[in-house]
């Protein structure tokens, strides 16, 4: 048992890390003044707001610093299998869980959920006739809906939510086809809002930030890229939607989107940590050039773990990461594990 100081999504607390039976467990309580304390601080697993897991080796989350990751565009019965997958199995340490192999179908079950990484979804793109990313051959069977009217959008979204999707996903790129009109952009967003479904939108190409923005989209799938946005538009974007990093995904171009991260942020816009782990050569965990994108665009100490968006660690199913001290980078993080609470 050790004292220790953790991030509870918000800022740092005390508490103390136990060991109870194989599970390594976080209580959020005073601790006695004669325990000792555990060398580092604690972290719940990362999130990674943006991922296409049809696109990587999806089973490699098991032994990444990721706590929980949002899909945002896959065959829904698919990624809805692996959600599935997630969340079965007795509640075990990460830092025992290493190198196990799969688990008999003799094996006792629990009624308890595994600390693996919590897989949400949004299913498919929802995008026109011959709309992005239809024409692209990267996109697996399923993994987007051509959409033609307003009926057809209302049981589109209806058949993502019955799958369990937890946000819905709108393609609106300019550069690559035709884009819904206002009419049938609003007509979606209605219908994701009648299911509780928060709408997330691919915008892409000069004036789409602003427009799906306008027309009532929750987060942006990425950090505007196509325009440097003035700092009007940023207050009003800072206003009313959140926005997804992936800025390492620009490589050498990414001074726009930086630039636009850094203003919103300064007029305090909610940032979010996402990858598009997929596109692109990217590790099935967290990524230094994603969080290094992050910082340069003036993100760091608390702002930066709060776009990590932490699982609480307090929850027992939460991946339990140790980080040197409050205010080390991110990527130090690594799994607690039983010699950590060791004498």
């Amino acid at each position: 048992m050790r004292a220790a100081a953790f991030f509870d999504g918000e800022g740092w607390r005390e508490g103390v890390v136990a060991l109870d039976g194989e599970r390594m467990l976080l209580r959020g309580e005073p601790a006695a003044s004669d325990l000792p304390r555990l060398d580092g601080v604690i972290v719940g697993g990362f999130t990674d707001h943006h991922v296409h897991l049809q696109l990587v080796e999806h089973e490699r989350l098991a032994g990444s610093r990721l706590g929980r990751v949002v899909d945002l565009g896959a065959n829904p019965g698919v990624v809805a299998s692996y959600a599935r997958a997630a969340h079965v199995g007795p509640l075990r340490s990460r830092g025992d869980r290493d190198g196990d192999g799969p688990r008999s179908s003799s094996e006792e079950r629990s009624d308890e959920t595994e600390r693996a990484t919590r897989i949400e979804y949004a299913g498919a793109f929802l995008t026109p006739v011959g709309g992005y990313p239809s024409d692209r051959s990267w996109a697996p069977p399923g993994s987007f809906r051509e959409i033609a009217d307003a009926e057809q959008a209302s049981a589109v979204v209806a058949e993502m939510a019955d799958t369990g999707a937890t946000r819905v996903k709108v393609a609106s790129n300019s550069t690559a086809g035709p884009v819904f009109s206002d009419e049938s952009f609003r007509t979606i967003v209605d219908a994701a809002s009648a299911r509780g479904l928060p709408v997330v939108a691919h915008a892409e190409g000069v004036g789409e930030a602003q427009r799906v923005a306008r027309l009532g989209v929750d987060a942006l799938a990425h950090a505007p890229f196509s325009e440097r946005l003035t700092d009007d538009e940023i207050a009003e974007q800072a206003a009313s939607v959140s926005w997804i990093s992936t800025l390492a995904i620009h490589g050498d171009l990414r001074a726009i989107p930086v630039d636009n991260v850094r203003r919103f942020h300064a007029a305090g816009g909610t940032v979010l940590y996402g990858t598009d782990m997929g596109n692109g050569p990217a590790p099935v965990d967290v990524n230094a050039l994603e969080v290094a994108a992050l910082r340069e665009a003036g993100l760091d100490g608390i702002p930066l773990l709060r776009t990590l968006a932490p699982v609480d660690p307090r929850d027992p199913a939460s991946v339990l990461l140790v980080l040197p001290h409050p205010d080390a980078d991110p990527t130090l993080a690594r799994p607690l594990t039983t010699a950590d609470l060791e004498a």
